[in-house]
């Protein structure tokens, strides 16, 4: 004679995670950070176009590249 074999049960229980509270000063302190971010950036951009301006300036003046003044190019005295 056969006998069915059963599996034996399973519980599982499901444990929700617990959520935690936004207040006002993680909020303020998210949007303090997150200017002070965007301030560096700027910052940090603005230097490397300002050196990059200047570097081609000098580099234009060491190799006599510099464009004609307006004043010379349409003869106006």
């Amino acid at each position: 004679m056969l006998f069915a074999l059963q599996p034996d049960s399973v519980m599982v229980r499901v444990v929700q995670p617990t959520v935690e509270e936004t207040s006002v000063a993680d909020v303020l302190l998210g949007s303090i950070g997150l200017t002070g971010v965007l301030v560096l950036v700027a910052l940090i951009l603005g230097a490397l176009l300002g050196a990059t301006l200047i570097g081609v300036k000098k580099f234009r003046s060491r190799y006599d590249l510099e464009p004609i003044p307006d004043s010379e190019a349409f003869k106006i005295t």
